[in-house]
């Protein structure tokens, strides 16, 4: 081979390494959505050191999330059981840390609510502390942007404890725009201050921080209860948290051998709550071998329904996803714990 043939040559196998790495290396501004897994809840909760015995098991289920690749984003749109999604319809204009610090709170908030329920389902008694409140968003236009982050506790406004949301709107209200204030607040386990002016707020037109802000609260309790969840994010656990916890408290075995898995927020009345991706948890509900699959059975709002008259509850869209690919799994609809406490105890 001649010399310039050979030059030749490696400028096309060059080119044809920068291509490979284009598109299945480099990340581009899209995820990937497709089914994740299924978690035995034995070996994410314990109360009073102890863990579930009982045969079968109460299992969470997962969405898995991948940065996409050209390449990737390809396969998601011909794979029929992944969904291709933007960056922002995934974050909204939160970053990535500010993202996983959210879905960081929604869980430790999921766990606060289902112990709260079991507790209340197990009649036994507890007490919520209040322990300030989280930051969830900051305004661009705020002038704590860049000092305070998404995920950090507010403890003091001025020297003045704060435990709840509604502590520092009082406090705030006797405070005039461009007035200065001092806030107190806990991040990675340290305690902090920093210092900013009032802003006016676009919507009340009043003196306001600028940030979005909800109550950091914890369950007081006899028992002692402790969740190992570090590597799972979101608020979707909430049900399937609460029938492990009641069953551990109570020492009541549900589950008649069972493998048996659900998905759904959770208030602190118990009602179950909507959750995306539900077309997904149902596969991998599936493919872990599950019997039971509860699904939250919530109410479309009429205007919701005016505008989308599509939409499905999410009962309906893991009823079409089961047929769709053709799943075993028994899907059960549930609008709150107690009706699948009822329907574990009436199968026994």
């Amino acid at each position: 081979m001649n010399f310039k043939n050979d030059k030749r040559f490696k400028s096309f196998i060059v080119t044809i390494i920068v291509v490979i790495l284009l598109v299945t290396v480099i990340p581009i501004p899209y995820y990937v959505e497709k089914p994740g897994t299924s978690e035995n809840l034995r070996d994410y909760v314990s109360v009073d050191g102890k863990r579930d015995k009982y045969d079968g098991s109460f299992m969470l289920t997962t969405v898995a999330v991948q940065q996409a690749t050209i390449a990737s984003l390809v396969s998601g749109h011909l794979n029929h059981t992944n969904d291709v999604i933007s960056k922002k319809e995934m974050m909204g204009t939160s970053s990535g840390k500010e993202y996983e610090e959210m879905q960081h709170y929604h869980m430790e908030t999921s766990q606060n609510i289902a112990t709260k329920v079991a507790l209340d389902l197990a009649k036994k008694p507890y007490k919520v502390d209040y322990k300030g409140i989280y930051v969830m968003s900051i305004d661009e236009h705020s002038n704590f942007e860049n000092k305070l982050n998404v995920g950090d506790t507010i403890v003091k406004v001025d020297d003045q404890k704060i435990e709840r949301t509604e502590d520092l709107t009082k406090y705030i209200k006797t405070k005039k725009i461009d007035d200065s204030v001092k806030i107190t607040y806990e991040q990675g386990g340290k305690t902090k201050e920093t210092k900013g002016d009032l802003i006016k707020l676009p919507e009340t037109k009043k003196a306001g921080i600028g940030i979005t802000l909800v109550d950091h609260t914890e369950i007081d309790t006899k028992e002692e209860i402790n969740f190992s969840t570090e590597s799972i994010g979101g608020p979707s656990a909430g049900l399937m948290f609460t029938l492990e916890l009641y069953s551990l408290i109570t020492g009541k075995d549900l589950r008649n051998g069972q493998d048996i898995v659900g998905t759904g927020t959770i208030d602190s009345e118990g009602t179950i709550g909507r959750i995306g991706g539900i077309d997904k948890k149902v596969i991998a509900a599936d493919h872990e071998g599950a019997d039971i699959f509860f699904a939250p059975n919530d109410e479309i709002d009429t205007e919701i329904k005016k505008k989308h008259p599509d939409v499905k509850t999410n009962y309906e869209e893991a009823i079409e996803s089961a047929k769709k690919n053709r799943l075993e799994v028994k899907i059960i609809p549930v609008k709150t714990v107690d009706d699948a406490i009822k329907y574990l105890e009436k199968g026994k």
